[in-house]
């Protein structure tokens, strides 16, 4: 009897243990639980934006965290990014650690001076006695119906910018790491979420659940190992990049996906040593492509040993130039797709 007692307690643990592997978690809930958790550690963090307490977020990311850790900790503010960035920027000059979230980075422009003047040169201009640990995040980017003025992609307008580190996650596990990473560095971050992203699931092993998982700041991830051809992306432009992955293999292509996950620093090498192996390169964006982060990529490629191991030129597979249309249809046509990344990679390896 003790024996079968033993053996049921066994198999109940590892069923739990399982499933806890086999877990899922959205987005959302990972940019929550890295709040949480970082709050919880560290009395020097706190959260202002808009709508961020009381209301739970405008997109629901900081739900629970106001009725959990106070009016210190969860602060509601004004309509007014460029007041409450400054005084997001000057608590991280006093020596706490502020995340302030625009409701979207389309709103930045209104608290650009803070962000770059302020937060990103003092360091520098204080001679390293000033440091900024502040975190400026939100969603970027396209979602779906809302225009020109709320549609924009700031990638490549805040990678530009020394003094700033700039990371841009696809998955609940770059979301949950990669923010714990961005409150615990001492330089200002800029974290581009994406509205499309928040309420998609991806699987989360138990280091991810870990109260201590943080993914480093500058190291790409390799989403899908592959032979033929290097597709490197981040963000949302991941899920396109997969898809044309999975579509590609149905005609015998082997693609091999980065996922960048960091945008300043930036990890070329990982993208080195995969066009070493496939030599033959596409960049997938879903912001413009006029000085975009696939024409920098271009651009390094051209000035380092990787241009000798291309057979074919890099392709870049951007959003359209233009403002963001608001009719669904056009909406649609300014946007990459998977079906833009598999005729890129055609093209690429010259198959009809």
């Amino acid at each position: 009897m003790a024996l079968r007692k033993c053996g049921n307690l066994f198999a109940a643990r590892l069923a739990a243990n399982s499933a806890r592997s086999a877990s899922t978690m959205t987005v959302r809930d990972a940019l929550n639980q890295a709040m949480d958790e970082e709050i919880k550690r560290d009395d020097r963090v706190f959260l202002l934006g808009e709508e961020v307490a009381q209301y739970d977020g405008a997109y629901k990311i900081s739900k629970g965290l106001w009725k959990k850790h106070g009016d210190k900790r969860i602060i509601d503010t004004p309509i007014t990014e460029m007041g409450f960035a400054g005084i997001a920027v000057g608590a991280a000059f006093a020596g706490l650690r502020p995340i302030c979230e625009f409701m979207t980075f389309n709103f930045s422009m209104q608290a650009i001076d803070q962000i770059i003047n302020s937060a990103a040169k003092t360091y520098y201009m204080s001679a390293g006695r000033v440091p900024v640990p502040i975190v400026f995040r939100g969603p970027n980017g396209a979602a779906a119906g809302v225009a020109a003025q709320h549609s924009q992609d700031y990638s490549a307008w805040y990678a530009h910018c020394p003094g700033l580190k700039v990371l841009s996650p696809y998955s609940a596990e770059d979301a949950k790491g990669l923010l714990k990473a961005a409150i615990r560095d001492d330089n200002p971050v800029v974290f581009l979420e994406n509205e499309i992203l928040y309420g998609q699931s991806f699987p989360v092993s138990d280091e991810v659940l870990s109260d201590e998982f943080v993914v480093p700041i500058g190291k790409a991830k390799i989403e899908r190992q592959g032979d033929h051809v290097t597709i490197v992306s981040y963000s949302r432009g991941v899920e396109f990049a997969l898809e044309a992955a999975k579509q590609l293999e149905s005609i015998g292509v082997s693609s091999e996906v980065v996922n960048l996950r960091s945008l300043r620093p930036f990890d070329f090498e990982t993208i080195r040593q995969s066009v070493h192996k496939t030599h033959h390169l596409v960049s997938v964006e879903t912001g413009w492509p006029f000085a975009g982060i696939g024409a920098e990529i271009a651009a390094q490629v051209m000035e380092s040993d990787v241009f000798d191991q291309l057979d074919a030129p890099l392709l870049r597979v951007t959003g359209v130039d233009v403002p963001m249309p608001y009719a669904h249809t056009l909406e649609q046509a300014a946007l990459p797709t998977a079906e833009h990344v598999v005729k890129a990679v055609k093209k690429s390896l010259n198959i009809a």
